[in-house]
């Protein structure tokens, strides 16, 4: 009898077993086929649709993997390649494009709540100013002396990175290895754009012959792409890569740079060398075909409004003539009376007390001071901020071989595992550039409140999709950053009168800029001509002048967000405290602004509405 039992005991067992393998087989194949159809065909949720897009862009450009370290260590299958920079990948990237906003338009927009309303709209709108913009991929310069491939792939790898164990250097060598390759889809790109009488300026070509010649002159064991590693290196523990190991990874190191790195660097220095006598003018992008119509298309897309080219150097004119009026009081007060607004600005640079030493410690100096300006203003932010971002920053110095033709300042984002801090990253060619009085508001812009409250609260977001912690809309975030200079200063950090000229200069700049880059792009003004007003109205020294005026030339209509950008904002602040009176909160208002990320001003505008209705509307 206890056998029978047993025996049917057993028996239902095995059927238990059974069932639940079998319930666990079809689990699987569902599993699998919900996948298959969110890969393949519209997704059942519009959130896996989005996530989706931004899976299929990255996918496709292992550099931006590494840059953002979203991925777990065991899920790295891209730190050995390259990003593909072929016209094939440029089509298909467009194809993409195409195809996400297609599908895009397949969701019922009504049926989602306000904020997933707000994410379509945002990516709706990303997608759709690409598509617009399709008649001018290759409207632009890929080797210029700002963010061409022979400065921005070796800044990549030498910041980007990273080199924690063998692993990490045998990718790094890889990478090297494969110069070759991309070096040679960006020449055929070069010669497909002077076939459709797309050449960059003249300038453009010499700075770049220069600056590839000193990459491939100065020797292998002192060019960066090896400096960078050994540094690396250098801060491992002695007991992650011995010292053998170590010696083994430098030898090929120096083998691909010497094999594989500057034979791609020579075979564009030929090609410029041979462009160089076929290019005459320094003209703006009226002088490519189509360069009406490709200048109102960049005006729109990097001020997210629908301001003509006109327009816009209307209100450059305009707030140029206000900010002068208000520098020429603070320069009267100094004693400076006669001359441009910009020639009085020269005469405070040129003067001893706001010069640091040209050295290796005045440098230092600079770096500590800016460091000192962020960690005091962060200190005071509490009545303005009742959010702030978790990730660290720092200042650091542009790289030496970058310093030549890079910005004077820029920001970098901090890394999404928290491995790298965001860096505000100073040029210091020569100190003669960084008066001691216009450090205050550079510091506002590029870090606190300006740049890295945005940026890293915006990779901060929860319960947002991926996109919209990455997408840059220039007139939003350049646009913020302005904002924060002329909040610092009503925040109480700019009581001395010469932090708030350098507040006014920097303003006059922005102003400036919507003057010259369409004075260039649109009135068809000589690189001179714009190089004499610029110094003329901020007091710029000649240096920081010619290096904007060329990056305008090389980024046309990118200038014109921050202006523009700023106003809007301004305009919105502005809207809600007359809609709110007494219970306007600029913490609340701060929120509004920033923890929805980046996006076009239209949107934003109709967001901080939403806001005020709310706001209005609660007891």
């Amino acid at each position: 009898m206890a056998a029978t039992v047993s025996g049917a005991g057993s028996a239902r067992a095995r059927r238990v077993w059974g069932w639940t393998w079998r319930g666990l087989l079809v689990l699987l194949l569902l599993l699998v086929l919900l996948v298959a159809h969110t890969v393949w065909f519209k997704p059942l949720r519009i959130n896996w649709f989005y996530e989706r897009v931004f899976i299929e862009f990255a996918l496709d450009d292992p550099e931006l993997l590494s840059s953002l370290r979203i991925l777990p260590s065991w899920l790295d299958f891209h730190s050995d390649k390259l990003t593909d920079r072929s016209i094939a990948r440029t089509r298909e990237s467009q194809q993409q494009i195409r195809d996400a906003l297609e599908m895009l338009h397949r969701y019922d927009r009504e049926q989602l709540d306000e904020a997933g309303r707000e994410s379509y709209d945002i990516l709706d709108y990303f997608l759709g100013i690409q598509v617009e913009g399709e008649p001018f991929a290759f409207h632009n310069h890929p080797l210029n002396q700002l963010f061409g491939i022979q400065n921005g792939l070796p800044t990549f790898l030498a910041t980007q990175h990273p080199v924690e164990r063998t692993r990490d250097a045998e990718n790094y060598i890889a990478r090297l290895k494969q110069f070759p390759v991309v070096f040679a889809q960006v020449h055929q790109g070069l010669r497909y754009r002077e076939q459709q009488g797309i050449v960059p300026p003249r300038f453009v070509i010499e700075k770049v012959l220069e600056e590839m010649r000193g990459f491939v002159g100065a020797g292998v064991e002192e060019n960066i792409l090896y400096t960078s590693l050994v540094e690396k290196l250098d801060r491992l523990p002695q007991d992650r890569i011995g010292e053998r190991e170590r010696e083994r990874i430098l030898e090929r190191v120096r083998t691909a740079i010497e094999i594989d790195v500057f034979p791609a660097y020579n075979g564009l220095v030929s090609y410029y060398d041979a462009l160089l006598p076929r290019v005459r003018g320094n003209d703006g992008v009226w002088a490519m075909p189509e360069g009406e119509a490709y200048y109102e298309w960049l005006v729109r897309m990097h001020t997210t409004t629908d301001m003509t080219p006109d327009q816009v150097h209307e209100l450059g004119l305009v707030e140029v003539e206000r900010i002068e009026r208000e520098m020429d009081v603070i320069l009267r007060a100094e004693g400076l009376a006669s001359g441009t607004v910009g020639t009085r600005v020269d005469r405070i640079s040129r003067r001893p007390d706001q010069l640091y030493p040209d050295t290796d410690e005045g440098r230092e100096q600079i770096i500590a001071d800016f460091q000192r300006l962020i960690d005091e203003i962060d200190a005071g932010m509490d009545d303005w901020f009742d959010v702030r971002p978790a990730a660290a920053m720092r200042v650091e110095r542009v790289p030496a071989f970058r310093e030549a033709t890079a910005p004077g300042a820029y920001y970098n984002a901090p890394a999404f595992d928290g491995s790298r801090p965001g860096v505000f990253y100073i040029n210091l060619r020569d100190v003669g550039e960084i008066p001691r009085f216009s450090m205050a508001t550079l510091a506002y812009h590029e870090g606190v409140p300006g740049h890295h409250f945005q940026v890293a609260l915006k990779q901060e977001l929860r319960g947002v999709p991926t996109f919209r912690k990455l997408l840059p809309f220039t007139a939003y975030s350049e646009g913020w950053a302005l904002y924060a200079e002329r909040l610092a200063k009503e925040a109480g950090f700019m009581e001395d009168p010469l932090d708030d000229l350098g507040r006014l200069q920097a303003e006059m700049f922005r102003a400036v800029r919507l003057v010259v880059d369409t004075g260039l792009h649109h009135q068809q003004w000589t690189r001179e001509r714009a190089i004499t007003y610029m110094r003329q109205k901020t007091g710029m020294p000649q240096g920081d002048v010619v290096a904007e005026i060329e990056r305008y030339l090389v980024m046309p209509g990118q200038a014109l967000a921050y202006k523009v950008g700023m106003e809007h904002i301004l305009m919105l602040r502005g809207r809600a405290q007359a809609a709110l009176g007494d219970d306007f909160d600029i913490r609340e208002f701060h929120n509004v602004v920033l923890l929805g990320g980046a996006m076009p001003m239209t949107l934003l505008e109709q967001r901080v509405d939403r806001w005020i209705a709310s706001r209005a509307d609660s007891p």
